[in-house]
């Protein structure tokens, strides 16, 4: 994934409409109508969220006779998890070193004496 397309995946992201749109979409497919009711928008309104994710690759339309049903795209969600993974590791071990700090300052206020892991 290009960083462009990263980009938009979190700048659609960013909006809680446009979230919702996309939790909606991991039920089924959806028309513009069936996605509007449940906000206190216009359908023009959501049509602007949806081509916002449109854009991102987040959601592609479809035609079936009368119906334009929407559904979810899930392969730049993959490419946003797969990114943030990489910070995984890093929030590991910081947690890691706060988990040990406490244990250390645990056995310190139990015994009384400063343990031999910290100066």
């Amino acid at each position: 994934m290009t960083p462009d397309q990263l980009d938009a995946t979190f700048a659609a992201l960013a909006d809680p409409t446009r979230r919702a749109i996309l939790a909606r979409l991991a039920a089924g497919e959806a028309t513009v109508t069936e996605l509007a009711a449940p906000f206190r928008m216009s359908q023009p309104a959501v049509s602007k969220h949806l081509k916002v994710l449109e854009r991102a690759g987040l959601v592609s339309r479809g035609r079936d006779a009368q119906r334009r049903p929407c559904r979810l795209e899930a392969r730049p969600l993959k490419a946003a998890v797969d990114w943030l993974a990489n910070y995984r590791a890093y929030w590991e071990e910081s947690y890691q070193r706060l988990d040990d700090l406490l244990g250390m300052l645990q056995a310190e206020e139990e015994t009384g004496r400063p343990t031999s892991g910290r100066s």
